[in-house]
């Protein structure tokens, strides 16, 4: 019989897109009121991989990703999201949303992704919010799944996902938790 064990702190990171860049700014400001200090900002990416969402925000968004400082109990995700869901609100405009925040979190052996939408590959983690894991890291590289968004399979976005498993990596092992199961 296994022994239930607690898991390895993680990584949160926060991608957003929007087509009103100086809102990634104001979103960084309150974030991190939150959440703590920013410890990694990616280039701005043009968010063209679907037009799913051109219909509620306009043309023309583009992408961009931070993380977070502070590691957290990956227990936390449902909350945060549901509190970014919130914001989202909070800054729309006659029904439409201007930003769009996806929280998520890097472990030694994923990035899992935060949704309101149920599918086949997702988990249930409380409070109407379900859990994907969107990248694997195995063989030294993050691989995508089937199911993986076309954007997070890039060269680009997989390298942000590296450089930032890289600073989680290095927080690790400055704190010694790597000799404990992280897989």
């Amino acid at each position: 019989m296994g022994k239930a064990t607690e898991p390895l702190p993680v990584k949160l990171i926060m991608p957003m897109f929007t087509r009103y860049v100086e809102l990634f700014e104001q979103a960084e400001e309150v974030l991190a009121e939150r959440f703590g200090p920013v410890d990694y900002r990616s280039e701005r990416f043009p968010f063209t991989h679907t037009d799913y969402y051109t219909e509620e925000f306009g043309p023309g968004l583009v992408r961009w990703f931070i993380s977070f400082e502070r590691l957290i109990d990956p227990g936390e995700l449902a909350e945060i999201k549901l509190w970014t869901n919130a914001l989202e609100e909070k800054w729309a405009e006659e029904g439409k949303r201007r930003i769009n925040l996806d929280p998520g979190y890097i472990a030694p052996a994923k990035l899992v992704l935060a949704t309101t939408k149920n599918h086949g590959h997702r988990i249930y983690i409380g409070k109407g919010i379900y859990a994907e894991v969107t990248l694997v890291y195995r063989g030294k590289d993050f691989r995508p799944w089937p199911w993986t968004y076309p954007d997070y399979q890039t060269k680009e976005y997989l390298a942000v996902m590296r450089a930032i498993r890289e600073i989680y990596m290095q927080q690790l092992r400055q704190e010694g938790l790597l000799t404990r199961r992280s897989g």
